[in-house]
């Protein structure tokens, strides 16, 4: 693995991806106007996962040349029931202006039947705003979270080739930890999200997507002990020799792990899964609480996802040698994309 301890461009001169590896934090410099491909080939997303003991929230804005889209799905686990709400943007091509930088630039998307803001401050703290009037059965979606940063928060941010194209790369960065608050309300329902009881979860990407990928993804936050556990791990198509998204926080503070494979029942997502890695730094089980499934399609576009949320239980070793004993509220899935 190569790690990236100050600022490098993920391109060459050419525009071509030449910079792999991985960095606590966001060292990479990304700029899309300079890749030398097809824009509809660039790919750009934010994803935010908040979930309490009670619900789970995602909402997300995605451009991918082709379509483009804005989502957001809110799972009651009480009920068991869930509520999604997707509008499309066909060939946005750029024109979300996804910010390429991860430490400043804000999202505001405004149509006729959502509003959805994705607010950056300074102090590194995130604030979600959502207005959707006919999110379910013409009962109004609204409200406002905040995600607030450990101290001393590190993000985990890698930059990956793909094996057999060497214009796709993906420019990833996983900030697990964020602790949240704020009101959602659904028609009458609020559901409130208040700190210490409720977790954040920020997936960030941006890069040039490869024709046919799958990735298998989870992540999870929680307190145990009196200190903040998050974590996150995968893996997809991607050469990974580079670094992997895999890691453990601590208050925030990134320990860092190799692979870790997945292992999943093929006729029963609903089973514990189990999770080794190759570096014997973490055992994990994952119990699933609840699954769903969802899809977007554009002429001959396609993304597919199986979704989960559920508790993970597992040990880590630190990197100073010392291990932890862990039970975290998270969310798993995997997506596969075909274009």
């Amino acid at each position: 693995m190569r790690p990236i301890d100050s600022p490098i461009s993920i391109l060459d001169d050419t525009g071509n991806p030449a910079h792999f590896g991985w960095a606590r934090n966001s060292h990479f410099q990304y700029d899309p106007d300079a890749v030398m491909v097809s824009r509809w080939r660039i790919s750009e997303a934010d994803r935010y996962v908040i979930f309490s003991p009670t619900h789970v929230v995602v909402f997300e804005i995605l451009d991918n040349g082709f379509l483009g889209y804005s989502n957001v799905c809110m799972v009651s686990l009480r009920d068991k029931k869930r509520f999604v709400f997707t509008s499309k943007i066909l060939f946005p091509l750029g024109s979300i202006e996804m910010p390429p930088s991860i430490t400043n630039g804000s999202i505001r998307l405004h149509k006729k039947n959502i509003l959805l803001d994705f607010i950056c401050m300074k102090s590194g703290a995130r604030i979600i705003k959502v207005d959707i009037p006919q999110f379910d059965h013409n009962r109004v979606l609204r409200g406002e979270v905040v995600l607030l940063p450990p101290r001393t928060a590190e993000s985990l941010a890698t930059v990956m080739p793909w094996r057999r194209d060497q214009a796709a790369f993906r420019y990833a960065l996983y900030s697990p930890w964020f602790s949240t608050e704020g009101v959602i309300q659904l028609g009458t329902m609020g559901t409130a999200f208040t700190k210490g009881n409720a977790w954040g979860i920020f997936d960030w990407t941006r890069g040039v997507r490869p024709k046919i990928d799958t990735r298998y993804w989870a992540a999870a936050c929680g307190l145990v002990d009196g200190r903040q556990i998050s974590m996150n791990v995968g893996y997809d198509s991607a050469d990974s020799q580079y670094g992997t998204g895999n890691a453990i926080f601590v208050d925030g503070k990134l320990h860092k792990l190799n692979h870790v494979t997945f292992h999943i029942s093929p006729s029963n997502w609903l089973a514990p899964w189990h999770f080794t890695s190759n570096d014997d730094r973490v055992t994990m089980t994952f119990t699933p609480e609840m699954e769903w499934e969802d899809s977007n399609r554009a002429f001959f576009y396609t993304i597919k996802r199986r979704q989960l949320c559920g508790s993970f239980d597992g040990v880590a070793k630190l990197d100073d040698g010392s291990t932890i004993t862990f039970t975290l509220t998270g969310f798993a899935e995997r997506r596969k994309m075909r274009f």
